[in-house]
């Protein structure tokens, strides 16, 4: 069975500490602890008094100085390793933890996981061809030798990257390593810690490069392990649930958060917040309980993007900026139907077209797999057709030679809607409301990542009312923008009167309009 040694990184907060050590290795499992030599030194004497006879716990050989984006955190990180691997030689593996880290799962859970699984699960993605930096530096962390704090010493820091780069005194990266970046949050078996141990007293020159990089903690362990390790036994991802802000900082959990944690695919999640004693109860009671079913949906990260990211555009912030390019044409007319069953927009799409012969274009804005004409490469992705929407619609109007097109967009692309509608061409938009059924949005919900298979009853119940809610402000918001050529069909309305919007929508008479309204199974799911 897995033994786990637990190697926590942590600077503060000697209860919580003290707790999760014996949490952990009540199950029999180890821990070694490194504390900031910088923190209290009460705290550590509280810490080291608690947990020194503790035969499960031992504390790194040499406390360290830890700064962020420094090498110390790896070497605080190599420091409590090595006292690990020689105190408890019967652990088969090494999990990174830091103090805000707890279990979501059940300690008999975790084990059978690692167990059924014979990999390392670190992140280790190509350094420079991966979008893991998202923004700042890149090359610049490693050909250049940074000696000072960015955080503490700001000037330092800056002062001798300029003069480093006047000078041109750029480095080599070692020949033989391919650079990786990742998580710093990893859990490696036994024999690779070791290998990596053993690598660390052999090559000197890697150890010398990466104590003068910047943010080594993500590039350090990621690379070496991937050099040493098959590919086969690697997992690219963690093991520990963490998710971040729009701004950069990592999302704190909280007692109503425990459902959403326990559904994850992950063993650990960070941040717990200090605050949530009733979610770090839960949790405890949790890791220590035996036959536990745990349903696992993983739909976590989507579920925060869209819960966080609900009103922003028009409430929060000011409208978007968006590339205007040039007119469609003022004698040109563009018809947008707009609806969020797009199986219902597609059956009005396909009527329209025996009706009136137009081109009609499904959801070009929403699903890569539109057909689409070959327009010299701009068709080829969602972002390049959003980027350039007038230039791609300028070009599908010149290929189907027509001065009338009508296309399809989900209710959520209002600035796309805004847009068009402020061209000089003619823009018409027909709204298709629809009801919107519980089954209905559990299967939105599960399409667009907010749930799954197994997700919870109690989480689905809590989340129908906030999607129904979306949808509603949706069509509120097209409703609010007041388009000057905008007309209406609802599935409660009666057949005439949706032929009567119809008609003003395509511009043409009601009766020729009526059989598209009478068709019996438009709104049908």
């Amino acid at each position: 069975m897995a033994r786990i040694a637990y190697i926590l990184l942590c600077h503060k907060d000697p209860v919580a500490i003290i707790k999760q050590a014996e949490r952990l290795t009540a199950s029999g499992d180890y821990m070694s602890i490194h504390f900031d030599a910088s923190a209290s030194p009460t705290d550590f004497a509280q810490i080291t008094q608690a947990l020194g006879k503790n035969p499960n716990v031992t504390f790194a050989s040499k406390r360290i100085r830890c700064g962020w984006g420094e090498w110390s955190l790896v070497q605080a990180t190599l420091n409590a390793v090595e006292s690990a691997i020689d105190a408890f030689p019967r652990a088969t593996h090494f999990y990174m933890l830091s103090g805000d880290c707890m279990a979501i799962k059940s300690a008999e859970y975790i084990h059978d996981y690692l167990d059924d699984n014979d990999v390392d699960f670190i992140e280790s993605f190509d350094y420079f061809e991966s979008e893991w930096i998202k923004t700042g530096w890149k090359e610049e962390r490693l050909i250049y030798r940074h000696w000072f704090n960015e955080r503490t010493q700001k000037k330092r820091f800056y002062g001798m990257f300029e003069l480093q780069k006047r000078l041109g005194l750029t480095r080599d990266i070692p020949a033989d390593l391919q650079i990786q970046i990742g998580s710093q949050w990893w859990c490696l078996r036994r024999q690779t810690i070791e290998a990596v141990m053993a690598f660390t007293r052999k090559r000197k020159d890697v150890m010398r490069f990466f104590r003068t990089t910047w943010i080594p903690d993500e590039t350090f362990f990621q690379t070496i392990v991937r050099h040493i390790v098959p590919d086969n036994e690697i997992r690219a991802r963690t093991l520990t649930f963490l998710m971040f802000t729009d701004y950069g900082m990592p999302v704190t959990f909280y007692n109503d958060h425990y459902d959403l944690l326990l559904a994850q695919d992950y063993l650990f999640a960070r941040k717990i917040s200090s605050e949530a004693t009733d979610l770090k109860r839960r949790l405890g009671l949790l890791y220590s309980a035996k036959d536990v079913e745990l349903q696992i949906s993983n739909e976590g990260r989507n579920l925060f993007k869209f819960l966080t990211g609900r009103g922003r555009i028009g409430r929060r912030f000011s409208t978007r900026f968006w590339e205007t390019e040039s007119t469609l044409g003022r004698e040109r007319e563009l018809l947008i139907v707009v609806c969020k069953k797009w199986h219902v927009a597609k059956r009005v799409l396909e009527q329209m077209r025996q009706v009136t012969n137009l081109p009609a274009i499904e959801y070009l804005f929403s699903e890569q797999d539109t057909p689409l004409p070959d327009l010299g490469g701009i068709q080829n992705s969602l972002g390049k057709r959003t980027r350039h929407r007038r230039s791609l619609m300028r070009m599908l109007f010149d290929y189907y030679e027509a001065d009338r097109l009508i296309v399809c967009m989900d209710p959520g692309d209002i600035d796309l809607l805004n847009d068009f509608a402020s061209d000089r061409s003619m823009t018409r938009v027909l709204e298709i409301e629809c009801q919107f059924s519980d089954d209905y949005l559990i299967g939105h919900a599960m399409r667009v990542g907010l749930a799954g298979e197994r997700t919870s009853a109690d989480t689905l119940e809590r989340l129908l009312p906030t999607i129904r809610n979306d949808l509603t402000l949706e069509s509120d918001r097209i409703r609010d923008a007041q388009f000057e050529n905008y007309a209406r069909m609802r599935e409660t309305a009666s057949a005439q009167d949706n032929a009567e919007a119809l008609a003003a929508f395509l511009r043409i008479s009601p009766e020729q309009a009526q059989p598209i309204a009478d068709t019996h199974y438009l709104f049908t799911d």
